[in-house]
């Protein structure tokens, strides 16, 4: 099965290389995509993206292709930030994903202090030992692990994996949290949800903060990383160093766009533009 959308309004590369998600490869003109335990083909030549995939409604939900971009991109355009506006109008096929928040949880409390190419490949060795192996058109790949999976796991699995000091994490954390559990939070607002992500090892602020946005859909969250301390530094004047601080800042700016926002600013800057 497959669907297309308007290029303009989702770009695959904005999308996926945004890094609000690790589970992608290059593939013919595109990339694969996999997310929980489904995979799909996703490809654009400039004026449609289309989307190969046995499970091709469950993708249309995970690219959020059911929601309009154009006045939230209006919206960002209005504040009259230059690297906002410019990277809205460039970006304005950046889709903010509704990923599987279990591996999300987990994708990232492992992404703290890393960097995308050792995530990935943590990620990888953690679904080949732990995901179920599956078998698809587009070649064999693993399901990302359960948190029944990862928690019946021995921390010596998940140092092996290459996890480092986040080993400890990924073991103690997978035994307190289930698929039932992260439910229960979804309907908490985001300062609320914020507090009780932070009560698990593992999870600070930018990455509750991540978990918030990418996994919950909580538009009014704002994680600030090295990237945005740097938007806030150079393009705001901004003179408050301290993380929680500035996210609160944005947020106070912001309200329930402050999401978008945060991705636009921060491709934007990654991009140079």
């Amino acid at each position: 099965m497959k669907f297309d959308y308007d290029a303009k309004y989702f770009n695959p590369t904005h999308t996926l290389d945004c890094g609000q998600v690790f589970r992608f490869r290059p593939y013919k003109d595109g990339y694969l995509s996999l997310s929980a335990d489904k995979i799909c083909y996703v490809y654009s030549d400039g004026i449609k993206t289309v989307v190969e995939s046995d499970d091709a409604d469950y993708f249309y939900r995970y690219f959020d292709l059911d929601r309009d971009y154009s006045p939230i991109i209006e919206k960002a355009k209005s504040y009259g930030i230059p690297l906002l506006s410019k990277s809205a109008e460039l970006c304005s096929g950046l889709k903010i994903l509704n990923q599987n928040r279990e591996e999300m949880f987990y994708s990232f409390i492992i992404s703290q202090n890393n960097n995308i190419p050792r995530i990935k490949g943590i990620i990888e060795r953690i679904c080949t030992g732990l995901g179920e192996r599956i078998c698809s058109p587009y070649g064999e790949y693993y399901s990302f692990p359960t948190s029944a999976a990862l928690a019946a796991a021995p921390v010596e699995f998940f140092r092996g994996a290459g996890a480092g000091y986040r080993d400890t994490y990924l073991y103690e954390t997978s035994k307190l949290v289930t698929a039932e559990l992260l439910q229960s939070l979804e309907n908490l607002p985001a300062a609320q949800l914020k507090k009780q992500l932070l009560k698990y090892k593992g999870v600070g602020g930018k990455v509750a903060d991540c978990i918030a946005l990418f996994g919950f859909g909580k538009t009014d969250s704002f994680p600030v990383d090295t990237w945005l301390e740097k938007v806030y530094a150079e393009d705001f004047r901004g003179t408050l160093k301290d993380r929680n601080k500035i996210t609160e800042y944005f947020v106070n700016e912001f309200g329930e766009y402050s999401g978008y926002i945060q991705q636009y600013l921060f491709y934007g800057k990654r991009l140079n533009l």
